[in-house]
């Protein structure tokens, strides 16, 4: 049966875009099923270490995303009960020829543009908005997606579907009824403010992470060095489905008021004045990503704790390689499809299992207090800047 050359993506956020630009790139069509109206992302920043920008550039974004991001030129390792410094890792463009590919942090808004902006010049890609999946059925020429746009419904035929859309996947739900997302107890908490409302030496270019009592803080400068994003993590039971909830600004200041938290510390969370808040939630290993020719990419397939920076990583990561097998398989007959997608689930689960458990784990190491947390810092401090990174090669220097 000859074969359609036809993929169907459900969801358009970042790893749904990725991969219908590497299924493209593969020549395949791609059909993008996004559900909202418009393609909004909610302020924030996101880390793009080179696992991730290395993929992004062979895709051809350099020239969008280079001009917006902020190529950092340290991590700096930040203990509330050290009330400073605790180490410096260095990262700039000394990093970047180590590793082969730039370590930029961006603003989400500015990833989403450039990815969409790319999909749009792709004439193998089209985008629809307000269309969501409904219903996959599986037969002698392929698949056939069920999608529906306000009342209307409409049928299509195709050689695989990909769920990238979300831990609140709706293609995963029709794979694993039964699998639910489950709350990890935190909150994270973001804003952004202006560059220039803080002292300069709080807006050079690096990552800062302070780790404390039950609780961490993130910041670093996104939209080319205008902003600074703050992300701050805390404990509670609030636990709504989403992402992007207004925050009170006062429980969050309440939550680092304790003396046991720096003035620096403070201050940063006082400087924001629009906090939104989303509750993490995380994903048991299924085992398996993908039935037949139906799998899935990303949070639908992996949600993961932000510990190790490497969310939207791990989805950039899943599209190059399903992109990449599903090429491999057989170009004129549609039984190759499902070994093809079992063979990317094969070849990712390992390393996604072994990221989301250096999340899970860093996650502790961060909010430790008491006689843990210094022997933390000692840890740290002892261990250097260069075994630290060296700890990190698995990471940063894979290649997709």
């Amino acid at each position: 049966m000859a074969l359609t050359r036809t993929v169907i993506v459900a969801g358009a956020g970042i790893g749904g875009l990725t991969a219908s630009l590497a299924l493209a790139a593969q020549g395949f069509r791609v059909v993008v099923l996004e559900k909202a109206e418009r393609l909004e992302e909610a302020g924030a920043g996101i880390q793009l270490s080179p696992n991730a920008s290395r993929i992004l550039v062979e895709l051809g974004l350099k020239d969008r995303l280079s001009p917006r991001a902020v190529t950092p030129q340290s991590v700096n390792i930040m203990s509330a009960r050290a009330s400073g410094e605790i180490a410096r890792l260095p990262l700039g463009e000394a990093a970047a020829f180590r590793a082969g590919a730039p370590y930029w942090v961006i603003h989400r808004a500015d990833l989403q543009a450039a990815l969409l902006a790319a999909v749009n010049d792709n004439p193998d890609i089209d985008l629809r908005l307000g269309c969501q999946f409904e219903d996959v059925t599986k037969h002698a020429r392929g698949l056939t997606v069920v999608q529906r746009r306000g009342n209307a419904r409409q049928q299509e035929l195709a050689v695989a579907l990909i769920g990238a859309d979300g831990i609140w996947s709706s293609v995963r739900g029709h794979l694993f009824p039964d699998l639910r997302p489950q709350f990890s107890g935190l909150i994270a908490w973001r804003g952004t403010l202006e560059a220039t409302s803080l002292p300069r030496e709080y807006t050079a270019p690096r990552v800062q992470l302070w780790m404390g009592p039950n609780a961490h803080l993130v910041a670093y400068p996104i939209s080319a060095g205008r902003q600074i994003n703050v992300v701050a993590i805390v404990s509670g039971a609030w636990n709504r489905p989403g992402w992007s909830e207004p925050g009170d600004a006062n429980e969050i200041k309440d939550a680092f008021a304790t003396s046991r938290w720096p003035s620096t510390a403070r201050m940063l969370i006082g400087a924001v004045d629009d906090w939104r808040k989303w509750a993490l939630f995380t994903l048991p290993d299924i085992g398996a990503w993908n039935e037949g020719a139906v799998a899935l990419l990303g949070d639908a397939a992996h949600a993961m704790l932000p510990f190790a920076a490497q969310g939207a990583g791990m989805a950039i990561e899943d599209a190059a390689v399903l992109a990449k097998a599903l090429s491999d398989s057989s170009g004129e007959d549609i039984s190759g499809i499902p070994a093809a997608l079992k063979r990317y689930a094969r070849m990712r689960r390992a390393r996604v299992v072994k990221v989301q458990r250096l999340a899970r784990q860093q996650g502790r190491i961060y909010h430790l207090t008491g006689p843990a947390a210094l022997a933390r810092d000692l840890a740290i401090r002892a261990m250097g800047p260069a075994r630290m990174l060296a700890r990190q090669d698995w990471i940063y220097d894979w290649r997709a």
